[in-house]
């Protein structure tokens, strides 16, 4: 008979394969639609400035694209993608990681981050069970999974997905659905911001040149409204160091992107489920601190 664990275990896998699947459809998309969102803008703007007399010609706005339309196709051949094509995990093992209709390669990272989001979904659940506290870890894991996607592939951090992510954390705090106090979830949000807005504007007054991104400053935020303030050391060590070895590792083999920009996004993601997984407290003990 299973257990207790096994069963949240189970249902920990089984939803984070679907939420997984999701996920894949809003890292690809959701850059997208910001694209269009600023091209729209871009295009009322050459409006207004033809009304001055100004001839501006924009590039043709894409096709229009949301998290729902149009439906999954291949990105080789076109084929839209059938129900029994896109079941988590398994679909892609049964077609052996190829289209079905152009046989060409379909993305390991697909799959992989299926799995990913069911590891994740499978952790907080076994550990807070079917809890509000247990599904309230499983959604900062699952948006704090696709940030770092999308902004190792484009730079960008929407604020579609920061912002309720903060929010989220101060309303977790609130309801008690965490153990980090509300004093601490709010001074955390306001340190997190704070801190790398200040370091943004000293680093750049001091070389002309800005050094990150404005969505890391909203991601830290909500990594504090998450953890709280006393978090915040452990997790910005652990992305500075681990950011640094990574960055200088690419500029090595020449892998760095034009630019020689490394976005941070991925690194303070990746000290956000450090601290899920072992606690602020053990991460600053394993690096003697």
């Amino acid at each position: 008979m299973i257990s207790e664990l096994g069963m949240h275990a189970a249902v920990g896998g089984l939803l984070g394969l679907l939420i997984g699947s999701f996920l894949n459809v809003v890292i690809h998309r959701l850059p997208r639609m910001m694209e269009q969102e600023w091209h729209a803008e871009c295009a009322q703007w050459a409006e207004e400035q033809k009304d001055k007399g100004a001839k501006i010609q924009l590039p043709p706005a894409a096709e229009p694209v949301t998290l729902s339309k149009p439906r999954s196709r291949c990105p080789h051949c076109g084929h839209a993608i059938a129900w029994y094509e896109n079941v988590p995990v398994f679909s892609y093992l049964f077609l052996r990681g190829r289209c079905a209709d152009c046989k060409k390669p379909i993305s390991p990272r697909y799959p992989l981050v299926e799995l990913v989001c069911a590891a994740l979904f499978t952790f907080c659940l076994a550990r807070y069970g079917l809890t509000p506290t247990g599904f309230a870890w499983c959604g900062f894991s699952a948006v704090l999974l696709a940030l770092a996607l999308i902004d190792w592939d484009t730079t960008f951090l929407p604020d579609s997905l920061t912002q309720p992510l903060l929010w989220a954390g101060l309303m977790a705090s609130a309801l008690q659905w965490t153990t980090v106090p509300l004093s601490q979830s709010l001074w955390g949000a306001v340190a997190g911001y704070l801190s790398l807005w200040l370091i943004f504007w000293a680093f750049k007054l001091a070389t002309g040149k800005e050094g990150m991104g404005h969505g890391d400053f909203k991601l830290f935020a909500a990594l504090g409204a998450w953890f709280g303030w006393p978090a915040l050391i452990p997790i910005i060590l652990m992305a500075s160091v681990v950011g640094t070895v990574i960055g200088i590792a690419l500029k090595i083999n020449s892998k760095l992107r034009e630019g020689g920009y490394v976005p941070f996004g991925p690194f303070l993601a990746g000290g956000g489920f450090a601290c899920l997984f072992w606690g602020p407290q053990a991460i600053l003990g394993y690096i003697g601190l």
